[in-house]
């Protein structure tokens, strides 16, 4: 079920085929449990909203960079030091040369989560430096399937090309800047103890207006006990939604 704030900023769009994915997503594996979705946003603004939009502006002005807000470097990029990282130069003695937000940018990213994860957590505190700009659609394309088709194995592999299938034609995804959401522990939705790795990417098409968001994470098998078998049904049923889906694909 989708939780929504109201009069949330980001008004959540039904699509069939991310409801049948996000199914297939929720899945036990011999040493771990995967569960994922992905959601896709229209960007307004409108009524109670306006005051998280004065928190961020409020936060923005309070910092040096004005409108402009620094963010973190991907942590999928941290590690390497190439003399030039997609489009950014890096000297001797530097460091990683950062992107900045817009603070209505950020706002919508703000807005995007807490209407995906509302009522449990709140995201109107977070700060630009939780996010980051990720170099392409197609890095964050090759950094998911690595991480799923490692984890998943056979199972992403049945599902890797509806996902990105549906998630391009929802959102066009050369056209589109991608983001991540990077917080700390204590306030990362993914952060609970038995967390393995997460992931939580926004596909946002300025020209759309809109915004995909794509988060997932695995976790110990311990951390669930006996509760693997509801999602053996939940992957049952996506997978009959799934393949009622492909013949729409194929016309």
């Amino acid at each position: 079920m989708n939780w929504l704030l109201p009069n949330a900023a980001m008004k959540f769009l039904e699509n069939s085929k991310f409801e049948a994915i996000n199914a297939a997503l929720s899945v036990d594996m011999d040493n771990c449990r995967i569960e994922g979705r992905i959601e896709s946003y229209s960007c307004k603004m409108a009524g109670n909203d306006k005051k998280l939009f004065k928190t961020v502006q409020g936060n923005a002005e309070s910092s040096p960079g004005g409108d402009l807000q620094v963010l973190s470097p991907p942590q999928s990029t941290v590690s390497h030091s190439p003399v030039k990282s997609y489009g950014r130069s890096l000297s001797d003695g530097e460091g990683y040369l950062c992107d900045t937000i817009s603070t209505k940018t950020l706002f919508y990213l703000i807005s995007t989560l807490n209407a995906s994860f509302n009522p449990d957590y709140d995201f109107s505190e977070s700060k630009s430096d939780e996010f980051s700009k990720e170099p392409s659609a197609e890095w964050v394309l090759n950094v998911v399937d690595s991480q799923l088709q490692t984890t998943a194995k056979d199972v992403f592999g049945c599902l890797k090309q509806n996902l990105w299938a549906a998630i391009d034609e929802e959102i066009m995804l050369r056209e589109c800047d991608v983001y991540s959401y990077n917080p700390d522990l204590s306030s990362d939705p993914f952060g609970e103890e038995g967390s393995i790795w997460s992931f939580n990417y926004f596909f946002y098409n300025k020209k759309l207006k809109r915004i995909v968001l794509f988060t997932c994470r695995a976790s110990s098998v311990s951390s669930y006990g006996d509760s693997g078998i509801g999602a053996d049904i939940a992957m049952d049923n996506g997978d009959d939604l799934l393949f009622d889906n492909e013949d729409d694909e194929m016309d």
